[in-house]
């Protein structure tokens, strides 16, 4: 039962990374560390999150507007994946449990609370040293960025194409950075790997359904699934790392 559950997640997390360019990790890492802890779960998405970066940003490429912002906060990213991915081996898992839920719990306020801020481009790139680091430590510890790295990518208002082919770079970069970082602490194993390997299925069928979603439901309506799903399996993981 609790492979069927995690399936269930991946693939949902497949719909909305299909529809939305990201929520693959967001919705499948807290249900499979609900299921058994958060370090199986990062491991776990390492090859989706790998392979699916790369298929989004070669399908969307050629829509990065602002190759420089680009680079320099995947980079960031990259270096805070490294911190973060340390944390992930020394930390106990109740704490892991419970960063994972406040992660979440953030991510889930924020969107509520200020759904229309909006980011100029040069303040972003002012920043994007900074919260890539951030995102990436979160990323590396709790195997999800989306409060700091969706949150600020939205409050730029790319379009679709382009915000789709940044967050795949910068989550890519992060992933290529993490993969050997976990074989290097004895994290990621071989039959881990196979592992995240068959997770890549019901990610991969349902991307190109919530693709096509995409084409009939807005963004908004996806956002709100999401954030109520978020807020269940977040209340979930509290109350498994307190009793």
């Amino acid at each position: 039962m609790s492979v069927v559950i995690a399936a269930v997640f991946l693939a949902l997390g497949g719909l909305v990374k299909g529809a939305t360019g990201a929520g693959a990790p967001v919705l499948a890492v807290p249900a499979i560390a609900m299921l058994y802890d958060v370090k199986l779960a990062v491991v776990i998405m390492m090859v989706p999150n790998l392979l699916t970066n790369i298929w989004q940003w070669w399908q969307y490429r050629k829509s990065i507007s602002q190759t420089r912002f680009v680079v320099m906060f995947a980079l960031a990213g990259a270096i805070g994946t490294v911190i973060g991915t340390w944390l992930l081996a020394t930390l106990p898992q109740e704490i892991l449990s419970l960063t994972l839920a406040a992660v979440v719990f953030v991510y889930v306020i924020f969107r509520f609370l200020r759904p229309g801020w909006v980011l100029s481009d040069k303040a972003a790139l002012k920043l994007s040293t900074p919260v890539g680091v951030i995102a990436g430590a979160l990323q590396g510890a709790s195997g999800i960025s989306a409060p700091v790295s969706i949150s600020f990518l939205n409050a730029m208002r790319l379009e679709r194409p382009t915000f789709i082919a940044t967050v795949s770079v910068f989550f890519l970069m992060m992933t290529v950075t993490q993969i050997p970082a976990l074989v290097a602490l004895g994290i990621m194993t071989p039959s881990l790997f196979g592992i995240s390997a068959l997770a890549l299925l019901p990610i991969l069928v349902m991307m190109p359904v919530g693709a096509k979603l995409a084409e009939r439901f807005s963004k908004d309506t996806f956002d709100r699934v999401m954030l109520v799903m978020l807020s269940l399996l977040a209340i979930k993981l509290v109350a498994d790392a307190l009793w």
